[in-house]
Formats: C-alpha cells, sequence, structure tokens
C-alpha cells in the first residue's frame, strides 16, 4: 500500500487496503505539565495504555440529575423529532443524542466541569473545546452494540481532523457492569493506527451513527491489537469517568439483559488541532457531529452544581 506522504494517518484509499500505521502524535503532551489533575502514575498509566478509570468522581445526587435530564431528553418529542437525536437500528428506541452541551444547560455545566476539562487540558497540553458531545443509551433487552473502531480515524478522514491531540471521556451515568454492554478498549492500541478499507459513501453519517461499515478496522489487525493489548471493559460505578485516546480501539456489546446503561461522552480537542477539510473530497459532516462554527476555549466553571 503506497501512504500519501502528506498525510501520516491515510485511510479508505482508492486501492482498499488495509494498513498499520505507527502513531506518529504523542498521547500525553508537553509532558502533562499544561494542568494539574492526574497524578504522574495515572499520566503514566494514560499514556501506555491509552485510557484510564477515575471512580467516584461524581455523587449519587449529581448523577440523579444528570440521568434524569438524559431520561427527559430522551422523551422529549421537540428533542427527538431533532436530527441529533439517533435512534436504534430496527426500532424508535433513541441510541444517542448529539450535542447535547448545546441543548442542556445541565449538560454544558457538566461539559465544563474542571474534574473533567483539567484532566484533558494536562493530557492534551493545551486549551480545549468540545468537538461533539453525546448521550448514549442502551436500553435493556435491546440495546445493540458498537463495533470496533477507533475515533479518530473518522474524525480524520470525515472531519479532517489533523493529529492525534482529542480525548473522549465517558461520564457513566447508570452502573455499567459485564452484561449490560459496558466500554471496551484495548489497551495499547492508541500507539497503532489502522487504515480502513473502502471509499466513504456521500451522508456516511446518516447510516454510520445506527451503524458503521465504513472506517471499521479489518479482523486481521483486530486480532494483533488484542493478541499484544487484550481487552479491557470499563465495568465501574455510576458517578465513574473514563477518559480515553482519541486512536484507542474500542466498542461494546448489544445489551441483552434487562439493565438500561446510559453514559455522555464529552470530546475534547485542543485548540492547536482545529478541523480541517474532510478527506477525499467529502462533505463536512453536519455542526452537531463535527463543531467547526466555534474553536473558543471551554472556559471551566470552577464551582461545579451539578444539582441545581
Amino acid at each position: 500500500m503506497i501512504i500519501s506522504v502528506s498525510d501520516l494517518y491515510a485511510s479508505r484509499t482508492t486501492d482498499g487496503t488495509s494498513a498499520i500505521i505507527a502513531r506518529q502524535d504523542p498521547v500525553v503532551y508537553d509532558g502533562g505539565r499544561y494542568a494539574d489533575a492526574l497524578t504522574q502514575a495515572q499520566l503514566s498509566g494514560y499514556e501506555r495504555d491509552g485510557f484510564i478509570l477515575l471512580e467516584n468522581v461524581f455523587d449519587e445526587a449529581e448523577v440523579e440529575v444528570l440521568l434524569a435530564e438524559v431520561k427527559r431528553m430522551s422523551a422529549a418529542p421537540e428533542i427527538v423529532s431533532r436530527d441529533e437525536a439517533i435512534t436504534e437500528p430496527g426500532s424508535k428506541a433513541v441510541r444517542s443524542i448529539f450535542r447535547v452541551h448545546e441543548l442542556s444547560e445541565k449538560l454544558d455545566r457538566l461539559a465544563r466541569d474542571p474534574r473533567l476539562i483539567h484532566v484533558a487540558r494536562q493530557i492534551l497540553g493545551s486549551e480545549v473545546y468540545m468537538h461533539q458531545s453525546r448521550a448514549n443509551m442502551k436500553p435493556g433487552f435491546k440495546g445493540k452494540e458498537f463495533y470496533w473502531h477507533s475515533d479518530f480515524e473518522t474524525w480524520h478522514i470525515e472531519d479532517g481532523m489533523p493529529a492525534m491531540r482529542a480525548l473522549s471521556c465517558s461520564v457513566l451515568l447508570t452502573d455499567n457492569n459485564a452484561c449490560n454492554g459496558p466500554l471496551m478498549l484495548i489497551p495499547g492500541s492508541q500507539q497503532q493506527f489502522i487504515a480502513c478499507q473502502g471509499r466513504t459513501p456521500d451522508n456516511h453519517y446518516k447510516q454510520s451513527l445506527k451503524k458503521q461499515e465504513y472506517g471499521v478496522p479489518d479482523p486481521v489487525s483486530l486480532n494483533l491489537l488484542a493478541e499484544q493489548g487484550g481487552i479491557q471493559a470499563m465495568t465501574a460505578k455510576a458517578g465513574s469517568v473514563v477518559f480515553f485516546d482519541c486512536n484507542t480501539m474500542h466498542g461494546s456489546n448489544g445489551n441483552i439483559s434487562p439493565w438500561p446503561r446510559a453514559n455522555v461522552f464529552m470530546v475534547y480537542n485542543s485548540v492547536e488541532n482545529t478541523l480541517e477539510p474532510p478527506k477525499h473530497g467529502l462533505e463536512p459532516r453536519p455542526e452537531y457531529i463535527a463543531a467547526r462554527r466555534n474553536f473558543a476555549a471551554l472556559e471551566p466553571i470552577e464551582q461545579a452544581a451539578m444539582v441545581a
């Protein structure tokens, strides 16, 4: 496979082949000196594994308020009727709601909570803005899986994100147990970029948000990553937070248990890594999926007040 010298992370190219490309970007920027949220041991673990689980970040009262807000949004006709609301394949159950930090005052405060934003600033070595936010729901018995993928592969190709200088945090609003489809990550996978097969159809996001078919890694590469790093499920109590690198390979099983799963994702990108045009002449995805209007740094709220 011929890799373009102008793109360190070429993917979905015309020859249709897969490749494993060594990461060219840091995982922790500037040695983690930009902010002071994680210990050196925690930073080292994040740099090694590509993720970290912080337990008991939010207390029960805060979780109760946030979960009630997500449930309200999932049932509100004025939100469910919007493009931001994505339903499960084959049903009307809400799978995801995007741009939640702009649709909800409570989730806007969550996005700027210092317990989240200072971790992002420390790891990314800069001020940060919100690339994407969403609430992900997996209702009991019918919540579908999210197949293995690297977020960066999609953000790089479909959104034009230049470098691996972004991260996601998943705020657990329900207990995530072994049975209700917890987030699964492959430790160490952030160090390898998997170039995927196939050219991306126009308006691919309309299908991929329900079930992704392009930007999906091949089984040989996935097997290699899993053999090297194993697979770790993020099982934890509500109120915990998982931070993971934009290139960490992750996915989750469907939920056939009776217990629903609800998490809020905040995707922080460095203000020094703002979006360029998408690759391969693709049209930019909608603003609610990939923010382009405003790259201004988020201001932390120094007195977090989830319960209001």
